[in-house]
Parts: structure tokens; C-alpha cells; sequence
């Protein structure tokens, strides 16, 4: 009988609390769509963590909040961690969507080309420093011989507002997030170049990350269980939202797609920016495009480092994690 209780109390027995993962994001970024299904699903879980998804309302509040310990993990890209480390932080960076934004245009438009850019009015989401737009301007030099923050009418914006210019005609053209081009692609927009060709023409062989999940290597060492467990979820969700149509009608209401169309736009586009190549060849392309990046906007973009830290792709995804 003793043996019978004890044994009913070794299965009766709960398994072990899943390490909590504090994860920043931005409130209405595409990053939500993974880490709810994610959950949803127990994926999580399932890989021991618990993942809490903390929203903020800018980037910028993100890296504070990491940098301050209010979070484990934000998403941002390898440029922003290089020159952390550089300036002495310990950030790692492991890579989440290659998905990159796009110069778009009316489908009827007659822009074809760079040169018939020149003395049209272009949008650019991100800013004068953003990569894809200085890899698209450096392209357009050497290619076609375009000065484009010269020969064009450049308006900077946010990509809301920018992509309703562009809906209206105030725009001819518009550099815009990868999210905003597939909505307008849904719309009819065709795109003119992205900064997956321009990355490619400058050395890359093949898609890199833009964006990953970043963390302290110091807070990974420590908790390499849940740094590790939440990788492995990550992946998985991707396969998830990979394979499964149905996990699209699901994040509708976070999408926000407002029809069909416009949703499997997005879903594709999402599914196309889902990293597949070995993170070694990554690095080696991310290490490529920061020369061409830092030879064209120096210091202001990359801070001191003239090349990429060698520590900026987290050690645990070369060990196989």
C-alpha cells in the first residue's frame, strides 16, 4: 500500500514552472503575430518558458527597457547591437525576419526604373539613416547613375501616413516596411525594387535577417534553458504560421488585414521572410553589408565599429540551439 501511495504522489506531482522569458515589443508590431500563436498554442510551454509579452508604443522605449532590465528580449536589428557592443554591451542577436521593405508604385504608374524616379516625389519611411534606404540610394548611383536624395523630392514620414499619400496620388512613389507594401501590393501597388535586391547587389548571397530577437549574452549564459527554449519556440511557431492557413484567419484580428486578399498578401510575404539559411552564411552577409553601410553613412549610422562585432549572432545558435 505504501508503495501504491508513493507512486500516486510521484505522478500526482507537478512538472517543473516554466522560466518566464519578458519579451518588449511594439504594440502594434508584426512580432505580436508569432508570440500569439505562440502562446495560444503552448508552444512556449512546450519548450520550457513562459513567454510575457510587454508592449511599448516606440522602438526606441524597447531598447531602453532591455538596456534597463524591464525586459529579457526585444526585436531589433544587428546594426543596433554591433554598436552596443562596440560602445562596450553584451548584446546578442539571433535572426527573426528577412522580410524588408520596398520602393512601390502605382501599378499604372510609368515609373520603371531609378532614372524615372528623378523629379518625382518619394516617401521613405525610416528616415535618412534607414539601411534599405541608403543601400537603395548607393544602388541607384551606381547603377543608373540617379542621385536620389538629390534628383527626387524626398518626404520622410511614418509608414501610415505615408502609405495614405501614396493611396491618394500625393506620392509618386514610396520607400515603406514590408507589412505596409504588401497591404498596398493588395492594393494594386507594384514594387520597383527592395532592399533584398539592393542587399543582394552589394555581396549578400542570398536573404539576411534584418530584424532578430536580441538579449544580453550575459543574461543567456545564465538562463541558457530559456534562451535556448525560446529559439526552439520560435522556430516552431514560424513552421506554424508556415504551414497553416487556418493560424492566418486565427490572427485576423491582430493582422488587421480587413479582407481576404490583403491577408494572404501579408501571410505570403510574412512566409517569404522566414529565415532558412545557415546563420554562419548569414553572418557572413550581415558582416559584408555593414562595410557598404558604414562606408556610406559612418559613425552616425554604426558608431565606432568599422566592422561588425564578431560576437553580434548569438554563440548558442552556431552550437546548434
Amino acid at each position: 500500500m505504501k508503495a501504491l501511495v508513493a507512486t500516486a504522489v510521484l505522478w500526482s506531482a507537478p512538472a517543473l514552472a516554466a522560466e518566464t522569458v519578458r519579451v518588449g515589443v511594439l504594440k502594434f508590431g508584426t512580432v505580436n503575430w508569432e508570440l500569439d500563436a505562440m502562446k495560444r498554442h503552448g508552444i512556449d510551454a512546450k519548450h520550457g518558458v513562459d513567454v510575457e509579452i510587454i508592449p511599448f508604443a516606440g522602438e526606441d522605449a524597447t531598447g531602453i527597457a532591455l538596456q534597463g532590465g524591464s525586459v529579457d528580449m526585444i526585436v531589433t536589428d544587428w546594426l543596433w547591437v554591433s554598436r552596443q557592443r562596440a560602445e562596450g554591451g553584451s548584446y546578442v542577436f539571433a535572426p527573426y525576419s528577412t522580410s524588408v521593405g520596398a520602393i512601390m508604385v502605382p501599378g499604372d504608374s510609368p515609373i520603371q526604373s531609378f532614372a524615372d524616379l528623378s523629379g518625382k516625389t518619394l516617401g521613405v519611411a525610416g528616415g535618412p539613416l534607414d539601411k534599405n534606404w541608403l543601400l537603395i540610394q548607393a544602388l541607384a548611383l551606381r547603377d543608373a547613375q540617379t542621385d536620389l536624395s538629390n534628383d527626387a523630392r524626398i518626404i520622410y514620414g511614418a509608414p501610415p501616413l505615408l502609405a495614405e499619400k501614396a493611396r491618394s496620388g500625393e506620392l509618386d512613389a514610396v520607400l515603406i516596411f514590408w507589412n505596409y507594401a504588401a497591404r498596398l501590393e493588395a492594393e494594386g501597388f507594384r514594387r520597383l525594387v527592395s532592399g533584398e535586391e539592393a542587399a543582394k547587389a552589394f555581396g549578400a548571397s542570398g536573404p539576411v535577417a534584418t530584424i532578430g530577437y536580441v538579449f544580453d549574452e550575459a543574461w543567456a549564459k545564465e538562463h541558457a534553458d530559456a534562451a535556448s527554449g525560446f529559439i526552439a519556440a520560435s522556430k516552431e511557431t514560424k513552421q506554424l504560421l508556415k504551414a497553416s492557413d487556418a493560424e492566418w484567419d486565427a490572427l485576423e484580428p491582430l493582422v488587421n488585414a480587413g479582407d481576404a486578399a490583403t491577408l494572404a498578401v501579408m501571410r505570403d510575404r510574412y512566409r517569404e521572410g522566414i529565415p532558412a539559411r545557415d546563420v554562419v552564411e548569414e553572418e557572413k552577409d550581415a558582416a559584408k553589408l555593414y562595410q557598404v553601410l558604414e562606408g556610406l553613412a559612418g559613425e552616425k549610422l554604426v558608431g565606432p565599429g568599422k566592422t561588425l562585432d564578431p560576437g553580434t549572432y548569438w554563440s548558442g545558435l552556431k552550437n546548434g540551439s
